[in-house]
């Protein structure tokens, strides 16, 4: 297991239950169990908080702890993008982040190929909750 896969998992500042999401979403990835619940407080289309929970692999905690801290102050446009990219990772090598994503590159590579859906499912969880 890559130690950076750890060292990302370790930040659980915003593993805490958001009281009155505008957006909220649990989702579960049918083929290990992961489960994910995602809320958000969203004012005029940016993320102003994000709270999560989880029972799931270090894979899929590392993914949702690395979006919590970066979808904050973000716009659903650029989180929506984002999120579209992340999904082409594992299958495209030339696709490009902008800046602020870049953390990303670490998890959503071809080496974690058999985590992907561990790795993907707080991004689709997020799209659920922000029903893009």
């Amino acid at each position: 297991m890559n130690l950076k896969i750890l060292e990302i998992a370790a930040h659980t500042e915003n593993n805490k239950v958001i009281v009155n999401p505008t957006h909220k979403s649990k989702n579960k990835n049918r083929i290990c169990g992961d489960e994910m619940e995602i809320s958000l407080i969203v004012k005029n289309d940016i993320v102003e908080d994000v709270g999560y929970q989880c029972k799931s692999c270090v894979y899929c905690q590392a993914a949702v702890s690395l979006l919590s801290r970066k979808i904050k102050k973000q716009s659903i446009n650029a989180i929506s993008e984002f999120i579209t990219k992340a999904e082409q990772a594992f299958d495209d090598s030339a696709v490009i982040l902008e800046r602020h994503w870049n953390d990303f590159k670490e998890i959503l590579d071809k080496k974690n190929l058999a985590r992907k859906e561990c790795l993907l499912l707080p991004l689709r969880t997020v799209m659920q909750a922000l029903h893009l």
